[in-house]
């Protein structure tokens, strides 16, 4: 068998990505890429694959949360910044109500592109290509802003370099010291969750001041003081990834050098297609959307592709069937999993699997069935004996209307007002942030039951 090489994916079947008119153009930002150096390093997503091995052994917990899509036009280091302020939020929420460490995974740094229902939208009559994302094209329904432009690659890769730039400096600058676990409240509007989240950070700080006064500092210093972060997206668009992908020095290994991890999409994880082609190949811990769809064959085909050797975290399985759905099919997939010995991580993506058209005609997810699906999610593991490895959000730190629910109360006639998604509704941070304590509720009630089960 030959060694696998990073333009494979060239022979296989592709879809859900763009046509480029201008073939040359395309070829020239290609070359351009090739000779930039890789946005994340080896070593990190090695890091990353141990992390989610022991999130797939219930010794860690998985929080991938971010933009449904980056967008050019609204990129800014406060949007960033907000981001990952919530999603340290989050993380501390979960730390201290499961006792459990809490691996931070953004959807950030290379989620430019988005898979369509449709490969054409038409708008009174006139047919044009649907918008995919700012990697590709733009959302305005023109001719010249719907065509794909191979340029927009070389923007995408300036604007993740400066992305990851930042959030390095955050995650090890000072900003993320769980001392100042207090300054993260700032700019929360008073609710009760935001009381909640006060007396959480109020508790540790107490156990920090008495780690301070009983000499407890200098070994621990460092690790309090910053955390490690990691960057992940939907590997959509090859052109872009193969350009990325580079050898690593020590191990001769190919890394997908956009973002410590790539995930594979529901519509795009055919076992003979372009995307599983190329993430079959990477050292990347690789994720793969499981939805209703997804036969027993095509997952057992799919994990020995994916993670040929059997390793623990290289395969992160997402599970998306929508509130009420979990129930039907996760246990079918749990049980393919068993009977193959496979090692893999499972995931709850509350989110694609519960979007509806509401009635003020804005495309939305009720907070009630996120919140539904991620407790059929833990129900399921909890009777099946195995383990929830983490959840899987589009959020945002910004204060949006696109969810409906939450201890806010946003309605249908409230969407309008602050709806910025260019794709699909991301969880605001109030949304979030309430979502944590339900989410770290049911890790500390399903680790509670795992212990007693080994004990009996």
């Amino acid at each position: 068998m030959s060694e696998w090489q990073k333009s494979n994916w060239r022979a296989k079947p592709r879809v859900q990505m763009p046509d480029y008119t201008d073939v040359n153009a395309l070829a020239g930002v290609e070359a351009q890429l090739s000779n930039y150096p890789p946005l994340v390093f080896a070593g990190e997503s090695r890091r990353l694959k141990q992390h989610l091995a022991a999130a797939g052994r219930g010794e860690a917990f998985l929080l991938q949360g971010g933009d449904c899509a980056e967008s050019f036009e609204q990129f800014s280091g406060n949007n960033i910044r907000d981001t990952f302020k919530v999603m340290l939020q989050m993380a501390m929420v979960l730390t201290y109500g499961a006792k459990v460490p809490v691996i931070k995974l953004g959807r950030m740094a290379g989620q430019f592109a988005k898979p369509r229902s449709a490969a054409t939208e038409t708008i009174d009559g006139v047919e044009l290509p649907s918008y995919r994302g700012d990697i590709i094209n733009e959302l305005a329904f023109t001719e010249k802003s719907r065509t794909p432009n191979p340029n927009k690659m070389l923007q995408a890769y300036t604007q993740a370099a400066a992305t990851l730039n930042l959030l390095r400096a955050f995650s090890t600058g000072g900003y993320a010291d769980v001392n100042q676990v207090h300054a993260w409240t700032l700019g929360f509007t008073e609710s009760e969750k935001a009381e909640k989240y006060r007396e959480v950070a109020s508790r540790i700080s107490d156990t920090l001041d008495f780690m301070k006064a009983a000499g407890v500092t200098q070994d621990t210093a460092h690790t309090l003081q910053s955390v490690e972060f990691y960057t992940s997206h939907e590997g959509l668009l090859l052109e872009y990834e193969e350009a990325l992908t580079v050898r690593d020095s020590l191990s001769g290994q190919w890394l997908a050098g956009s973002g410590h991890m790539l995930w594979i999409g529901d519509r795009t994880r055919q076992p003979d297609g372009a995307h599983v082609e190329f993430c079959r190949g990477v050292l990347n811990p690789i994720g793969l959307k499981c939805g209703p769809t997804t036969t027993a064959d095509d997952l057992k085909v799919l994990m020995s592709k994916l993670n040929p050797e059997n390793e623990e975290g290289k395969l992160t399985l997402i599970a998306r069937f929508g509130a009420g759905g979990v129930g039907d099919n996760l246990p079918r997939l749990i049980k393919t999993v068993a009977e193959e010995g496979a090692n893999v991580t499972w995931v709850c993506d509350p989110m694609h699997g519960n979007t509806i058209k509401s009635s003020s005609g804005y495309k939305t997810r009720p907070f009630e069935s996120v919140l539904r699906e991620v407790r059929e999610f833990f129900a399921v593991h909890d009777a099946e004996g195995t383990v929830p490895g983490g959840v899987h959000f589009e959020m945002t730190g910004q204060d949006v209307t696109e969810c409906t629910g939450g201890v806010r109360a946003v309605t249908d006639e409230d969407l309008s007002d602050r709806y910025h998604t260019a794709c699909d509704p991301r969880l605001n941070a109030s949304q979030s942030l309430e979502l944590a304590f339900l989410v770290a509720e049911e890790l500390s009630n399903h680790r509670v039951q795992r212990k007693a089960r080994q004990v009996s």
